[in-house]
């Protein structure tokens, strides 16, 4: 099982996705990466935030925990969701570390309308966002992509 760290970089009521599209579907992913061999998942979140989307972020607490398991079709992947805040830059994608068509800022009630993955939407609410608590989901209703 891989372990992938995502961000919760929220702002005017919305949270920041990456669009892509796979065949005529659009799906909307937080962002994040998988750690390089000997890298924190708090520094990996740091890196691919700054290679992505040329921001330098704060990476907060744990939130979310999460796993996607794909049943023989691909690697499971546990995914931690991170409050993230960015400290510098404004969000632009790069095309020479991502394949991302474009940057989405959906309001909470977008969440439950897209295909969101890592797939905590029935998880992230307004509220939610402002508590304290850790959660951990338990497997994730992730529809297969690829």
């Amino acid at each position: 099982m891989k372990v992938r760290p995502a961000a919760l970089i929220y702002r005017n009521g919305a949270i920041l996705t990456m669009r892509y599209q796979i065949r005529e579907e659009f799906f909307y992913v937080l962002p994040g990466g998988n750690p390089d061999p000997g890298e924190s998942l708090k520094v990996a979140l740091k890196r691919e935030l700054a290679e992505e989307l040329g921001v330098q972020v704060a990476v907060e607490d744990m939130i979310l925990v999460g796993e996607v398991l794909h049943f023989n079709q691909k690697e499971d992947t546990l995914h931690c969701l991170f409050r993230v805040t960015i400290e510098k830059g404004e969000p632009c994608l790069d095309p020479a570390h991502t394949t991302a068509q474009s940057l989405e800022w959906l309001l909470w009630e977008q969440l439950s309308e897209v295909t969101l993955y890592p797939n905590f939407s029935e998880h992230l609410t307004e509220s939610f966002f402002e508590a304290q608590e850790f959660s951990y989901t338990g497997p994730l209703k992730q529809p297969f992509k690829g």
